[in-house]
């Protein structure tokens, strides 16, 4: 049997509901915010709409570490001495790619080539990293973007890392890189706009007076 209800324990029901009431009516009344946005990387939600392939993958040895991965991307963008210590610390770097949203692959040799890195392009390869079309076509390599070209004329229209041109590339590999950019005008000729990683030559410097 239940306990009388007395005026002290009705005078504390009411109160919560009132309370419950008016916390429910202010959370109503109060500006919606946007939720907040993730500090990483999210993945694409994902269902198959399809049959699974039959062949299932062991997944015997773990996959690099994404952060990992990410620092030496950015770190081969400009920085020879970071990239050659991670390498040390983990060979398999040299092919690791890092998707920055929408399938924006890149790896570290797609970030130096587009910087121009002609010194952080070279170890890499030295280190065994895949040579593509754009770290030939920034390094010079006239016969290997005439034998991609040759291969699958449309390659012209190839996009790199956060859609740079072929003729981006060869713009940014300055002097050495100028007959590649000439062909590649000759095969379609587009604007050049200033290329914003290209290096400047060096001023003589200045004469000093007697």
């Amino acid at each position: 049997m239940s306990e009388p209800l007395t005026r002290r324990s009705f005078a504390a029901l009411t109160a919560g509901i009132v309370l419950g009431a008016t916390t429910d009516a202010s959370a109503q009344d109060a500006p919606k915010t946007d939720p907040p946005k993730p500090l990483g990387p999210v993945e694409a939600p994902f269902t198959r709409d399809y049959e699974a392939p039959k062949f299932k993958p062991s997944w015997k040895r773990p996959q690099l570490n994404r952060v990992l991965v990410q620092d030496f991307v950015i770190f081969a963008h400009s920085d020879l001495a970071m990239v050659k210590q991670l390498v040390e610390k983990e060979p398999l770097l040299v092919n690791g790619m890092m998707d920055w949203g929408g399938g924006d692959w890149e790896s570290g040799l797609g970030g130096a080539s587009h910087m121009g890195r002609r010194d952080i392009v070279e170890y890499l390869l030295e280190k065994g990293a895949r040579p593509d079309l754009f770290c030939a076509a920034m390094l010079g390599q006239l016969e290997t973007v005439k034998a991609f070209l040759t291969l699958q004329p449309k390659l012209i229209d190839a996009r790199g890392p956060h859609g740079f041109t072929l003729h981006f590339h060869a713009q940014v590999g300055g002097k050495e890189s100028e007959k590649v950019l000439d062909y590649l005008q000759s095969v379609k000729k587009i604007e050049l706009k200033p290329n914003p990683f290209l290096k400047k030559p060096a001023e003589p410097a200045p004469a000093k007076k007697e």
